[in-house]
């Protein structure tokens, strides 16, 4: 679909730098008061680009083009949908057993049955919808309450799943039904008023209670950066649930001032999070969460552009275009992404909004970038909750699908803040590694780990994780074996595995992208009985093959070393001192001293639909265990393309 070339980006460069958590820049803040914040609302919904009105038909008509009919379509598989109820068993699993989609799933099932009925009546506008429509705002009002069952648990103030009267909890998911019901009541509230109007006015009051107030008057949750400390990780879940409320209160609040507190606190909670992001752009959740992450602050940052009259721009920041292109230089191809942590291998930003983005920051490489892939998958719009994802997209669809699509992708790229890099070669090579430390959001403990591609085709991997339960965000975490560093591309030293948090860290990150080398220390992720004084990984890529080098020091041999290697597809390693592996055609060889080590394969089933989706029934991992206990010591193994 692309090419990699050796185009540099001005941020990307041979250099070493320390990882900085968090550094206080408080963008947003220094941008304007306030006081000017508050001239500079645009009121009435007078900002909106959209129709601005359900009765507009010929607006709608004109807006929608040939995608009315499919909108249409999709909203009348829903109709007659009969609403799920959420039983409070359902809430309780999570605590019992740790199963959280036994209330999400149908709780999911009915969000997205009500976006797809809304999204067919404003495209129809015959009223046909109304009925089915006003059951899900019903029943939606009915609910105790709008969040997720383990987020409850974590943010509610008895620390229970099941939800209770009076306490509204903010999180991603309650947040998303607020926005999509605001926009209900906005666009829909005078067709509710002609069958009752007390229907849209307790809509009205329920938003009010669950969304607007809460987020005015508490500051205790911990994503809007408040009352926590500067080492508190602040992830995906800051610009995620700011762009929910900001645009609940847009289109719902027209008090003028009123409106500016919101708006105002909106950016000194975005804030937090801008100030999280490391200085090269890079997003440490990985390429599936980029779109909840940084294309969520790209989504609240145009929403602020819009409320104020364009008076709060940062698209032309650098750092907000490095969090953009991210997505591309992330992108394998055939579907592939550079996974660390939690994320998948396989997804990422939609070309939709990677389109949108782009245009934003001036990237004509994300531009370029998002029209070919959606010739590969043109657009096709799907309503979901984000109502305000549907509409961009709809306005942006006819530029994405004529705009350029011949993209050239950079050859190599460096983030030295978040210590990733990729390196490729003209022979079908790609290969990310990684330093950093083992606190990042959802972390796994993996400083030093790589993932090798041939032709697109990964063949050392990243398993990821499986399908998330109570466990996966308790203390119980690395008990967990996909979060476990024995099973990613790394050693064992002195029988060892790294430990997690902040202080486990690498060392001496070193990255020369004319040599094609990445090297780094990795002992500090490793606890004090691992007795490591030094271990420094290298990667070099030539022409022909990869070969990675460890060179160690140890301060006692207390047990053999092992270094493992994750792979899918078919492996052999019969032959001492080569590892055969063939993953959908693409060959390999993993050469390594037959006289240090000895190898063996285990298998790891996957039963966990998460996981067997992307890798299949099982994946192995490759375990080369030395068979000398020695304090200093060289390893080298080499990657080759066969």
């Amino acid at each position: 679909m692309f090419k990699h070339v050796a185009i540099v980006c001005t941020f990307l460069f041979t250099a070493v730098w320390n990882v900085n958590a968090y550094e206080e820049r408080a963008v947003l803040e220094k941008t304007a008061t306030r006081e000017q914040i508050k001239e500079a609302l645009v009121m009435n919904q007078q900002w909106n680009p959209f129709p601005k009105q359900y009765t507009d038909r010929a607006a709608w008509d004109a807006f929608l083009g040939e995608n009315k009919e499919i909108l249409i379509k999709t909203g009348e598989r829903y109709l007659g949908y009969e609403w799920k109820v959420i039983k409070n068993s359902y809430y309780l699993a999570y605590e019992r057993t740790g199963d959280r989609n036994i209330m999400q799933s149908p709780y999911s099932a009915n969000n997205r049955a009500l976006a797809a009925l809304v999204a067919a009546e404003l495209a129809e506008g015959k009223g046909r919808f109304m009925d089915d429509i006003i059951d899900g705002v019903v029943h939606s009002c009915e609910m105790t309450s709008w969040a997720l069952s383990a987020h409850l648990h974590s943010l509610s103030k008895l620390g229970r799943s099941i939800p209770y009267e009076n306490e509204f909890v903010l999180e991603l998911t309650q947040g998303e039904l607020s926005q999509l019901l605001s926009w209900t009541y906005y666009y829909l509230h005078g067709e509710m008023d002609k069958v009752s109007p007390t229907i849209a006015k307790r809509l009205r009051n329920e938003l009010q209670k669950r969304e607007l107030d809460p987020y005015m008057q508490r500051s205790d949750f911990w994503w809007m950066g408040f009352d926590h400390p500067e080492n508190r990780v602040i992830n995906n879940w800051n610009p995620w649930c700011n762009d929910n409320a900001i645009i609940c209160f847009m289109l719902l609040e027209n008090d003028k001032d009123k409106l500016a507190d919101a708006v105002y606190r909106t950016m000194l909670s975005v804030d937090k999070y801008i100030n999280w992001v490391t200085a090269d752009g890079a997003c440490e959740e990985g390429p599936s969460y980029w779109g909840h992450a940084h294309g969520k602050l790209y989504d609240y940052l145009v929403k602020l552009n819009w409320i104020t009259g364009g008076k709060v721009n940062l698209f032309d920041m650098p750092l907000v275009k490095n969090m953009g292109e991210y997505i591309v230089r992330s992108d394998v191809g055939k579907g592939w992404v550079v996974n660390f942590a939690d994320a998948e291998a396989k997804g990422g930003g939609d070309p939709s909004m990677t389109f949108r983005f782009g245009k934003a920051v001036g990237s004509e490489l994300m531009m370029r970038y998002a029209a070919a892939r959606n010739q590969v998958r043109p657009y096709r719009p799907s309503p979901g909750t984000d109502v305000f994802r549907l509409l961009e997209g709809l306005r942006y669809c006819t530029e994405l699908k004529n705009y350029d699509t011949n993209v050239v992708v950079p050859a190599y790229s460096w983030y030295p803040a978040t210590e990733f890099c990729y390196l490729t070669n003209t022979n079908g090579f790609f290969v990310a590694m990684k330093g950093g430390h083992n606190n990042e959001s959802h972390n796994h403990n993996d400083v030093g780990t790589c993932t090798v591609y041939l032709n697109s085709t990964p063949l050392l991997i990243d398993a990821g994780t499986g399908t998330y339960t109570a466990k996966t965000f308790s203390a119980q975490r690395y008990e967990l074996w996909m979060m476990q560093s024995q099973y990613h591309n790394l050693p064992s030293i002195n029988g060892v595995m790294q430990r997690q948090g902040r202080n486990y860290r690498s060392a001496n990150v070193k990255a020369d992208t004319k040599k094609q080398v990445f090297s780094l220390d990795i002992a500090g992720a490793y606890p004090a009985e691992a007795k490591v004084k030094s271990w420094n990984r290298s990667y070099r890529l030539g022409k022909q093959a990869l070969v990675i080098q460890d060179k160690f020091a140890l301060t006692e041999t207390v047990a053999p070393n092992t270094v493992n290697f994750m792979t899918w597809g078919k492996v052999d390693a019969s032959k001492p001192g080569v590892i055969y592996l063939e993953v959908n055609g693409e060959k390999a060889s993993l050469t390594y001293d037959k006289n240090q080590f000895k190898a063996s394969v285990e298998t790891i089933a996957l039963p966990d639909v998460r996981l067997s989706k992307i890798w299949g029934k099982e994946i192995y991992r490759i375990v080369l265990t030395a068979q000398k206990q020695t304090m200093t010591g060289t390893y080298t193994y080499t990657f080759t393309k066969l």
